[in-house]
């Protein structure tokens, strides 16, 4: 399968959902290129992004994931084919 290149734009306004967060992740680490996470305490969120190299539906699969989980928004950027 064809792999593409993603951002996975992840905002966390709840604490308590870091740690499921953090196991899919994980699960995930053999697709991420990097990752990123800005506290933002003035609005006690959490902004994080994630670089991924992956096959589309592994992309959807772990942005579906992360998004079902309380108080986690979640946003995709799939680059354009070459």
């Amino acid at each position: 399968m064809e792999h593409r290149v993603a951002l996975i734009g992840i905002i966390v306004s709840d604490m308590a959902s870091v740690g499921r967060m953090n196991d899919l992740l994980h699960e995930y680490s053999a697709y991420i290129i990097g990752r990123m996470g800005l506290p933002y305490p003035k609005e006690e969120i959490s902004i994080i992004s994630i670089a991924m190299d992956a096959p589309a539906d592994v992309i959807s699969a772990l942005s579906g994931k992360l998004g079902a989980l309380k108080s986690v928004s979640t946003k995709t950027i799939l680059a354009k084919k070459k």
